[in-house]
């Protein structure tokens, strides 16, 4: 009995705290939050477009935790670290990023630079009204993260990176090492019109379905269900058609410097994609706390090792709450 009141109770709050947020006001940045199989989503939405979130623990008094995922997954690559950072009483936001939220899919490349996908994630920022919060991402997550604390570090407690290194640390592989080369060769192929997508979605996604070795087929099959809409392969691979190799608007180009903000970040010594070279030289642009963790994994690091990985994100974000932060001022201590 007591163990349903509880539950009662909690269920009772958490409606009456999306209640407040979706009736909050008709600005651009409103929240609709509502169930869907037993999961707690949220709508957010940035000018004509709407951003599809998981959310959890949103009647928790912890800070905030904002999750990006990168490519060829979705939200659903976070369920187990969000229901274990939901435990450890944090508030957490997991979106669907622009291309693969339904409501959110431009058809034109230019609108998947970095600098959108940064204005994606500034939504949910202002939409929930926060002053601070941490951010993690992995692969395009992380590149999105890495900009992001580029444009407003001050907005952030800490960040943790996935498999991805400093973006200038690994433009400077991209172009002269030989290893990162090799591994990037994939882009290229992206790069080209049509044909990735008839690659890929060929046979059922049979060559789609080859990258997700180390998932689960419950997790393979929330993938599926996204690819198979329309234009959401394409609107995937946009992002690799807006932001390398391409010419972009002096407007959309983030100025990637040295960062201050406390950073993790956690890389497979066997990642496909990412070589040593990168990753060594992105100590150089760190000029605050920074833990660099070499796991000996993969690319999929939260499905290959996460046990590992989880504990280093929670011990840094309890490293630097907002107890490490003087109050008011926004500064370190």
């Amino acid at each position: 009995m007591i163990n349903l009141l509880n539950n009662y109770f909690k269920s009772f709050s958490i409606i009456i705290f999306s209640l407040s947020i979706t009736m909050g006001g008709n600005n651009s940045n409103s929240v609709k939050e509502f169930i869907n199989n037993d999961e707690w989503f949220a709508e957010i939405n940035n000018g004509e477009y709407i951003l599809n979130c998981r959310i959890g623990g949103m009647e928790n008094g912890g800070e905030t935790v904002i999750l990006l995922h990168g490519f060829p997954e979705t939200s659903y690559m976070w369920v187990s670290l969000m229901d274990l950072l939901v435990k450890k009483g944090y508030r957490v936001i997991a979106p669907d990023q622009r291309g693969y939220s339904p409501k959110a899919r431009p058809t034109l490349i230019k609108e998947y630079t970095l600098k959108h996908t940064v204005s994606d994630v500034l939504a949910i920022v202002n939409a929930y009204k926060l002053k601070r919060f941490h951010l993690v991402g992995h692969d395009w997550g992380s590149s999105v993260g890495w900009a992001f604390i580029a444009e407003y570090p001050d907005m952030i407690y800490s960040w943790t990176s996935l498999s991805i290194p400093h973006m200038r640390a690994f433009q400077e592989a991209y172009n002269n090492d030989f290893d990162q080369k090799e591994k990037s060769k994939y882009i290229g192929f992206f790069n080209m019109p049509f044909f990735p997508e008839l690659y890929m979605s060929f046979n059922n996604y049979k060559n789609l379905r080859r990258v997700w070795k180390v998932h689960g087929d419950e997790e393979i099959n929330a993938y599926l269900n996204v690819f198979r809409q329309r234009g959401a392969l394409r609107s995937a691979l946009n992002w690799y058609r807006a932001n390398i190799g391409n010419r972009r608007k002096p407007s959309d180009y983030i100025q990637f410097g040295n960062v201050k903000v406390p950073t993790l970040f956690i890389w497979g010594n066997m990642d496909m994609a990412i070589g040593r070279k990168s990753v060594e030289l992105s100590e150089k642009y760190m000029n605050g706390p920074y833990n660099f963790v070499e796991l000996y994994a993969g690319h999929w690091l939260i499905q290959e090792e996460f046990d590992k990985v989880s504990n280093e994100i929670i011990k840094h974000l309890k490293k630097y709450s907002s107890s490490f932060y003087e109050p008011h001022l926004g500064r370190k201590k």
